[in-house]
């Protein structure tokens, strides 16, 4: 349901202008509009600069502390790096998340600059510096290091240039040799570090002590003082909405008044004018007009607020529509089972959506609880049609089905339905009544917004196409209608097409003269949109049967592989392939039903649905301007 809203026009003078937005926001109930479009200032920017930094920080804890309870410590009180927040404020906590962070990060550089000398050094063992400098000075001939494939190593060069192999490594010859000036040798010339081979190991040693203590530190803040910094987050993001308001005003009378427009929900307007009476500001209370940009609020049931991220993936109502949660969650439901349609994989879900609403965090519970429903529905779905696990039931010899094997809604249960498999025709009628309904969406929404009269066109659609219906399709079921009742069907299918081609835009009786003709031509325009959109949407909706179809049948498949293919096995081998071949069939079967079974019926949802219910969406969040609160 979308809440009511009331529109507050202020005019508060410069004086005034801050204890009235300190007050504003301790009501916490008024959603301002933002006059200045795409304005922006010192302030704001500086704001959204501190909120990214303590999201930051945030996100850079998280990891720190996913890596410390994955390497067995997360249960460790005390780390080497003891920090103590006593009395400090978040912001200051900031800073020294991001002095651990930016020191992590020098750390890190230095261990790798370390390593790749290590790794340079290795072939040539842990000699020293001042060696080869002595050897220099006696010899009057510099030291050149080379490298090259070991079956490249050539004896002329030993003869040449005293060169003479260090080591055999990875299949590479490393040698020194000696010239007073670089020889003419075919091989890698390699440029070595300064320092011995143990120097940098014990740099790479301090640095990784140096990490840990660093780890350590960051950890104990991350599991200690964390809230400080979700705190100053809330802050930060309370700070840019009140930036954000200080730019939402027009200055008039050379800035002298300051006008202001917002919003506040229809039963928070008393309170909120005696606010405004009691501080003396001047201000219009008002209902909103048709063109004004009204903030959305939805509010809804339990059951209903779980399909409303569903919504919110599409785009929130805006305030002239219909908030179509409550009527297309039952469908959704139902569609999801049809899709997924097999009983066994509804009762994976509802177990998973069971566990997630008992042990999950609060972010997922209501997911647990939406899936629930969803596997709920999709077990009953699966019994009704006779599919679990991929078996059919209708084919199993089991005393226990007996009874109600011919009530199975497939080809093998209550059997063709006008020639058509049973569950083709009912998707074609549970869709046929999701279109009704979004038509009779579609006619309040007009009803509400301009009147009744422009409701007319579309009821009117509605009655003819159930009166017809009732006409045709009762006796074709076996229906005997009296003589009368098809006599008044016809008379209300007459008095709908007057309806439809008589009073389907009456905004242009105005012109007394092209009124009529625009109506009926409005009509003939309608009457070829319905005959060729209803039966497209419609065909839509057997989806629901052929994709319920083949999960049960991809089921049915692996089933038969795990006994073919292990049949000529023992049964103490057999037991073994079979459980993989299942798990992994079935795996990859739930999986893809899955993925089905959300994208189809939000197709059917956002597309079918919402175009004959007339849905615009676009909506803006009501978000009252108030106090952050921890």
């Amino acid at each position: 349901m979308i809440e009511r809203m009331k529109k507050l026009t202020f005019l508060v003078t410069q004086k005034e202008y801050d204890g009235f937005i300190a007050g504003l926001r301790e009501q916490g109930v008024v959603h301002v509009q933002q006059l200045k479009q795409g304005q922006t200032s010192p302030a704001l920017q500086k704001a959204i600069d501190e909120r990214v930094r303590y999201q930051q920080a945030l996100e850079y804890l998280n990891i720190s502390l996913k890596a410390w309870e994955k390497e067995g410590a997360g249960n460790k009180e005390q780390g080497a790096g003891e920090y103590n927040s006593s009395q400090q404020s978040a912001c200051s906590l900031l800073e020294q998340v991001e002095t651990l962070r930016a020191q992590e990060v020098s750390i890190r550089h230095e261990i790798d600059e370390a390593e790749k000398n290590i790794q340079k050094l290795e072939p040539w063992g842990n000699f020293d510096w001042e060696s080869i400098k002595r050897l220099q000075q006696e010899t009057g001939l510099k030291v050149f290091f080379y490298a090259c494939a070991a079956k490249s190593f050539l004896s002329e060069w030993t003869e040449k240039y005293f060169a003479t192999p260090i080591d055999e490594y990875r299949k590479r010859t490393y040698f020194l040799a000696f010239a007073s000036e670089e020889p003419d040798i075919k091989a890698e010339r390699l440029e070595l570090p300064g320092g011995t081979l143990e120097h940098y190991k014990q740099a790479v040693a301090n640095a990784k002590k140096a990490l840990q203590e660093n780890h350590d530190t960051t950890c104990q803040i991350a599991r200690q003082y964390r809230e400080l910094l979700e705190e100053g987050l809330k802050q930060a993001q309370g700070d840019i909405h009140l930036r954000q308001v200080e730019l939402s005003d027009e200055s008039i009378a050379n800035g002298a008044v300051r006008l202001m427009v917002g919003w506040t929900l229809a039963d928070k307007a008393d309170d909120l004018a005696k606010w405004l009476d009691e501080k003396q500001v001047y201000y219009e209370l008002e209902d909103p007009a048709y063109e004004d940009d009204v903030p959305v609020k939805i509010t809804n049931d339990g059951y209903t607020r779980l399909f409303e991220p569903i919504l919110r993936m599409y785009s929130l109502p805006n305030y002239h529509d219909i908030d179509p949660s409550l009527f297309f969650a039952p469908f959704f439901m139902l569609f999801f089972g049809l899709c997924l349609g097999d009983g066994g994989y509804g009762l994976i879900v509802l177990l998973g959506g069971i566990y997630l609403a008992l042990k999950g965090s609060e972010d997922t519970k209501s997911y647990g609880r939406l899936g629930i429903w969803l596997g709920l529905a999709t077990t009953i779905c699966g019994l009704l049609t006779g599919t679990v696990f991929g078996i059919d039931l209708t084919k199993q010899d089991w005393a226990l089905l007996a009874p109600v094997k011919p009530y199975f809604l497939n080809d093998n249960g209550i059997g063709l339905i006008f020639g058509y498999s049973p569950m083709m025709v009912i998707s074609v009628i549970i869709g046929f009544v999701q279109v009704l309904l979004g038509m009779v969406l579609k006619a309040c929404k007009a009803w509400k917004n301009f009147g009744f009269g422009y409701a007319i066109g579309t009821f009117s659609w509605v009655v003819a196409l159930l009166s017809a219906i009732a006409l045709f399709g009762l006796p074709a079921c076996g229906v005997a209608l009296p003589q009368a009742a098809v006599y008044a069907l016809y008379g209300i299918i007459g008095l709908s097409v007057v309806g439809i081609f008589l009073y389907n835009n009456p905004g242009a009786y105005k012109n007394p003269i092209l009124g009529p003709l625009l109506n009926i031509g409005g009509g003939v325009w309608a009457t070829y949109g319905m005959a060729t959109g209803l039966l497209g949407d419609l065909l839509s909706y057997i989806r629901l049967f052929a994709l319920g179809l083949t999960g049960g049948v991809l089921g049915g498949v692996f089933n038969s592989l795990a006994y073919d293919l292990t049949s000529s096995l023992p049964w103490f081998v057999r037991w073994l392939p079979m459980v993989l071949i299942l798990l992994a069939g079935h795996g990859i079967t739930f999986a893809l039903s899955m993925i089905s079974a959300f994208v189809h019926p939000m197709r059917l949802t956002f597309v079918e649905f919402f175009k004959n219910a007339d849905f615009s969406g676009g909506g803006k969040e009501y978000t009252p301007f108030k106090v952050v609160k921890s």
